[in-house]
């Protein structure tokens, strides 16, 4: 059976409610806040059926002399 069928539409109707709700706290938090609170964006609730979110890869960059070293080595070819 589909994982999906485990809420019915009261459920998913809710769930969208309460992150719309948290959405509109944190948007109003973040305009009417002098200052920056720090808060996270809220995460939406989750659903049956759907994959867990990933976490986004974080990449290292080459700092400037590794990429000076680069291009020196390239033009000594």
């Amino acid at each position: 059976m589909n994982e999906s069928t485990a809420w019915d539409t009261t459920d998913h109707l809710l769930a969208r409610i309460s992150d719309g709700i948290e959405l509109s706290n944190f948007l109003f938090i973040q305009a009417n806040s002098s200052e920056d609170p720090g808060l996270e964006p809220p995460t939406p609730l989750p659903r049956p059926g759907q994959p867990e979110q990933q976490p986004e890869p974080q990449f290292e960059f080459a700092t400037g002399s590794e990429v000076a070293a680069f291009f020196t080595q390239m033009t000594n070819l």
